[in-house]
């Protein structure tokens, strides 16, 4: 290996830990969203907090750029490197370092997977409420960067709830401890700032977590109806006659299909427009209260079907059609852009039918799947690669079903995060000044630029920030 870069990082974690060759590079060129492709220049496998303040030690002496990589899940080209950067694959720091029953907290280094930690607790009646689609792959620490949520984060918030304490390493390999394991909150939170900075603020190795009680009783509904719309008007009414849902998700047909023919099979009914799945958990009182009230706003609004789960795995059955809907629609074509975008509840109905016109308009195959009781949606636009012209018409019907959803007083991201896909509309949410406030709040972390470079901020905005200072104020290049 010519490179001397690779031949350091060799020398400092071992050759075994260091990836270099074209083939072994591959598997990092994407994330989850496959639109943009860039291969790393070399990508590392670090065990353990101190091989990670190595790592960026000697990337800043170097003045080399650097992006942190979980499990590659992330749907925004959040974890792509670019500009020759170093990737840093963190899925290998998997240990789970203490679990606290009694304070209801565990320590976990990054690359845990969500799923594992819920059942790490679960003999203790406890669970991590967090729980995105890919929660059985995804890791903790992907989770904190993007602060993920998921179909109970209605009820139980996103990642930035439940986590009281990261242990991270900045971008000049310095070790510093955000947050209280107790929840003490005296001072600035930068917790809640690093939170959600997908990568752009240096690296975590380790969280401290919030644990929940798991609920006395969970009741779970499927509600179908004849069109997609009227699903969305039942969840207006349960939002605006206040039912308290842990979840409320919605499947229209296209995704039912997708999902009734493959291996995620739930027993959803192929006759409907769409199916509506509402969750209740708490006291068995208040569910069982709450759960006549879910049916009888399912038939004021014509629902075709009611079904309750009767057990523990009638349940699980309809929960895997909706956490596998997005791997069944890899039947419906090669590729899927997923967007993220949020809307008032209000907006739902409208929205959604916007949304279709715009993927008809560009002749695109539409499947909706969503987080509906938050109004963050997930449009999934099946299209194939492969064929450019198809390419540029799904660039140019995300870029229209964004400009309707902040038209409506709606937000870019729910919980995907920024990254590369969506760096470019930041303007469309943002004005400058709040753009040259993120960015230096930025470079008061990283002054190089050197962590997930030209991701989640518009290139120009930074450089804009940097050109408008004295030549003394500008951190060096």
């Amino acid at each position: 290996m010519s490179d001397p870069l690779v031949r350091a990082l060799q020398e400092l974690l071992g050759p075994q830990r260091v990836l270099a060759t074209r083939s072994e590079l591959l598997v990092y060129e994407c994330d989850g969203l496959t639109q943009f492709k860039s291969a790393p220049r070399c990508a590392v496998l670090p065990h353990s907090t101190e091989d990670v303040q190595a790592i960026l030690h000697l990337l800043h002496r170097e003045r080399t750029p650097f992006v942190a990589r979980g499990a590659g899940t992330g749907l925004s080209g959040g974890a792509i490197a670019q500009r020759g950067a170093v990737l840093i694959e963190l899925s290998r720091m998997k240990s789970i370092l203490e679990i606290d029953p009694v304070d209801r907290f565990a320590r976990v280094e990054v690359g845990v997977v969500n799923a594992e930690l819920t059942k790490a607790v679960k003999p203790y009646g406890l669970f991590y409420a967090p729980d995105p689609s890919s929660q059985t792959a995804c890791t903790l620490g992907g989770n904190a960067a993007e602060n993920s949520g998921g179909p109970h984060c209605l009820k139980y918030g996103n990642t930035t709830r439940h986590v009281l304490a990261l242990e991270v390493v900045l971008p000049d390999g310095t070790r510093e401890t955000l947050g209280d394991p107790f929840g003490g909150s005296a001072g600035y939170d930068l917790r809640g700032l690093f939170i959600g900075s997908e990568g752009t603020l240096g690296v975590a190795t380790e969280l401290t977590v919030r644990l929940c009680p798991q609920p006395e009783s969970v009741v779970t509904l499927l509600a179908a109806f004849e069109t997609l719309d009227a699903a969305c008007r039942a969840v207006s009414d349960l939002i605006a006659r206040g039912v308290q849902a842990s979840a409320i998700e919605i499947l229209d047909q296209r995704t039912i299909d997708a999902v009734e023919s493959s291996v995620f099979r739930a027993g959803y009914p192929r006759n409907a427009g769409a199916v509506l799945l509402v969750e209740l958990d708490g006291p068995a009182v208040e569910t069982a209260e709450d759960a006549e009230r879910v049916e009888a706003i399912a038939r004021a609004n014509h629902s075709i079907l009611l079904q309750r789960a009767a057990d523990e795995e009638q349940r699980m059955k309809l929960w895997k059609g909706r956490k596998g809907a997005f791997g069944a629609m890899g039947r419906v074509a090669p590729d899927l852009y997923v967007q993220d975008a949020v809307v008032p509840r209000t907006r739902l109905p409208e929205v959604v039918r916007g949304i279709g016109e715009i993927c008809d308009k560009h002749g695109l195959r539409l499947a909706n799947v969503f987080h509906a009781g938050e109004g963050n949606l997930h449009p999934n636009i099946a299209y194939d690669g492969t064929r450019a012209e198809e390419v540029e018409r799904v660039h140019e019907a995300g870029r229209e079903i964004f400009e309707l959803c902040i038209s409506v007083g709606g937000s870019l991201s729910g919980e995907h995060g920024i990254g590369l896909e969506k760096r470019d509309f930041m303007p469309l949410l943002y004005s400058p000044e709040d753009l040259a406030t993120f960015c230096r709040v930025r470079e008061a972390f990283d002054p190089l630029r050197l962590a997930n470079p030209e991701k989640v901020l518009p290139v120009h905005a930074c450089l804009e920030l940097r050109s408008a200072r004295p030549s003394g104020e500008r951190g060096a290049r």
